[in-house]
């Protein structure tokens, strides 16, 4: 098992702290995360049937820790606010909006811009961006993580691309108009 574990810690390791660092925006918080994925995961491996592939239910123990962690998070602050009322798995949102680590992309102000407008789609859009392209998963892979059809990724996919790619031109004429009235 010590083996079984090093290897899925040596390959996913990067992999998963990318994807929750994406979700949670902190890289401690993030660090943080993936060590709670890792521990869930010696715990349960030996009730791993296989029904999918490592790497996607890895990936589906991830989203399922950072989702625990940002309700966490919300009820927090509610509770702060006097406000306590029940989430549903969908409404999620990320509420910290640090930039995202990976320094050399991040250098590039064009990834940057699409960052920025991808905080504007939904939280599944998001999910499904980040999964399908900075992830790089497949449509089967993306849709047994998020514990979805094939055809709602693909449906989520291409509304998230329609969203992202009008959020962009929103953004470009908005940035126009300022230029003009200069």
């Amino acid at each position: 098992m010590k083996e079984e574990f090093e290897r899925l810690y040596q390959q996913y390791h990067h992999q998963l702290f990318q994807y929750l660092f994406y979700l949670v925006r902190h890289r401690e918080t993030a660090e943080e995360l993936v060590q709670e994925v890792y521990i869930k995961v010696l715990r349960s491996y030996e009730t791993f049937e296989g029904k999918s592939t490592e790497k996607t239910w890895l990936y589906s123990v991830a989203k399922h820790v950072a989702i625990d962690h940002i309700r966490k998070q919300s009820r927090k602050k509610r509770k702060a606010e006097g406000k306590e009322y029940e989430w549903s798995e969908r409404e999620f949102e990320i509420e910290d909006r640090a930039p995202l680590p990976d320094e050399a992309v991040m250098q590039k102000d064009e990834i940057q811009h699409v960052y920025k407008m991808m905080e504007k789609c939904s939280a599944n859009q998001q999910q499904v961006l980040i999964l399908r392209y900075i992830q790089a998963l497949s449509i089967a892979e993306t849709a047994d993580v998020l514990g979805w059809t094939e055809s709602k990724v693909k449906t989520t996919q291409h509304r998230a691309i329609k969203a992202l790619k009008n959020h962009l031109e929103k953004d470009a004429e908005e940035f126009q108009a300022k230029e003009v009235s200069r």
